[in-house]
């Protein structure tokens, strides 16, 4: 049994919203999108969270749409760096990075 819970979105939130169904729409294609189409997207939902203060309703939408959450700690980075991500998800996305510059600085990529 599928259970549908409908939630209220405040009037500040309406396009933020919309722009998080339609990123997490193209997160989940299995069809070609194309790159300027995906940035378009983000740089509009970028846009939209820098001018939305932090509060319950926004951190409901981050639980809700994971493709947003990611943007936003993307966003935070440099301040908080990966925090809306599990440790271990973290340490294991660290250890590839540098493992990837690592062969990259041999010329093995």
């Amino acid at each position: 049994m599928q259970v549908t819970k409908t939630v209220e979105v405040p009037p500040r939130l309406k396009v933020l919203v919309m722009l998080a169904m339609l990123l997490e729409r193209i997160e989940r294609t299995s069809g070609p999108v194309g790159a300027d189409q995906y940035r378009s997207v983000v740089r509009h939902l970028d846009s939209e969270l820098a001018a939305i203060e932090q509060d319950d309703a926004l951190e409901a939408l981050l639980q809700v749409f994971p493709a947003m959450a990611q943007v936003y700690e993307n966003m935070r980075y440099v301040q908080a760096g990966l925090c809306r991500s599990s440790l271990d998800d973290s340490l294991s996305t660290e250890l590839a990075a540098k493992a990837a510059i690592a062969r990259a600085s041999r010329g093995l990529a």
